[in-house]
C-alpha cells in the first residue's frame, strides 16, 4: 500500500497524471471534433472546412475541461485579467492546434490522401503541440 502511494506521488510529481488527464480532456474533444468532421463531411463540406468547424467545437469542449480539471491548479480567478489572458492564450493555442490541423488535412488532400487518414495524423500532431503550449505557457501556476 505504501509502495503504491509512494509511485502515485512520484507519478504527480513527474507530470504523467496531468498528461493523462489531458489525453482525457483531448479524447472527450476529439469525439466532438472527430464526429462533427465526419458528419460535415458525409454532408458534402470540403475536407477543410469539416476539420476546422469540428475542430473549433472542440476547443470549446477542451476549454471547459482543461481549465475546470486538467489545469485547475493553473487557472487564474473568473473575471481577473490573468483568466481573461489564459482564455486568450488558450484560443491562440487552439488556433495554432488548428492551423496544424487544417494544414496537414488540407495537404494530404492534395496528395490524393484520404482525409480520415490525414486527419488521424493531424490528431498526433496537434494533440503534442497544444499539449506543450498549454502546459507551458497558458496555465503556467506561477502566473495564476
Amino acid at each position: 500500500m505504501i509502495g503504491q502511494a509512494l509511485q502515485l506521488i512520484d507519478m504527480v510529481r513527474r507530470g504523467e497524471l496531468r498528461w493523462l488527464a489531458y489525453l482525457a480532456a483531448s479524447g472527450l474533444s476529439l469525439c466532438v471534433d472527430a464526429g462533427l468532421f465526419l458528419l460535415l463531411l458525409s454532408a458534402g463540406l470540403t475536407p477543410v472546412a469539416a476539420s476546422a468547424l469540428g475542430y473549433g467545437m472542440g476547443i470549446l469542449v477542451h476549454w471547459l475541461v482543461s481549465s475546470r480539471l486538467v489545469f485547475a491548479d493553473g487557472t487564474a480567478a473568473r473575471g481577473t485579467s490573468d483568466r481573461h489572458r489564459q482564455k486568450l492564450f488558450f484560443v491562440g493555442s487552439a488556433l495554432v492546434g488548428l492551423a496544424v490541423t487544417t494544414a496537414i488535412v488540407g495537404t494530404g488532400s492534395l496528395l490524393g490522401l484520404d482525409p480520415r487518414l490525414a486527419k488521424l495524423i493531424a490528431i498526433v500532431v496537434s494533440f503534442q503541440t497544444t499539449y506543450w503550449l498549454r502546459r507551458h505557457l497558458v496555465f503556467r501556476p506561477d502566473i495564476a
